[in-house]
């Protein structure tokens, strides 16, 4: 007789997004931050002049959510809004010289989840490459609209 896995299946993306989550959230606090705020820096550091939208989308957060996200780290001075001399209806967000100094700090602090991540990164480079490989198959399962 064939094993259900299915829980199995939820049970070990539970865990993996929990730990990933307090990790995350200690890195943050300890940081006077939120964990979207400093998803949000990260993302922003890797993609200077992204769109509030663009951002929105890569955080997988609503535009409202990720909107006061980006007016707090401007109130605390560590990202700045800009207006493109191309369009000036839009509005990009970069990195403030004090929110790259943040980020450097907290990436040099060695965060416990950099530390993690850098671990995982050690592993054999055909293992990491077959786990993004099923992780992208899942995502495709998950998301397709067929049943």
């Amino acid at each position: 007789m064939k094993r259900a896995f299915s829980s199995d299946i939820l049970n070990s993306f539970s865990d993996i997004n929990q730990m990933l989550f307090k990790l995350a959230k200690k890195d943050a606090e300890s940081n006077g931050l939120t964990v979207p705020q400093l998803k949000a820096l990260y993302k922003i550091s890797s993609h200077p002049d992204i769109g509030l939208v663009e951002l929105a989308e890569s955080l997988k957060l609503t535009n409202s959510t990720v909107s006061g996200v980006v007016d707090r780290l401007v109130q605390q001075g560590l990202i700045e809004r800009q207006v493109p001399p191309h369009d000036r209806r839009s509005v990009t967000i970069r990195l403030s010289a004090t929110g790259e100094e943040k980020l450097l700090a907290i990436v040099a602090d060695e965060s416990m989840l950099v530390k993690k991540l850098r671990i995982i990164e050690q592993l054999p480079e055909e293992e990491l490459g077959q786990l993004l490989l099923i992780h992208q198959h899942i995502l495709d399962i998950l998301t397709s609209e067929e049943q």
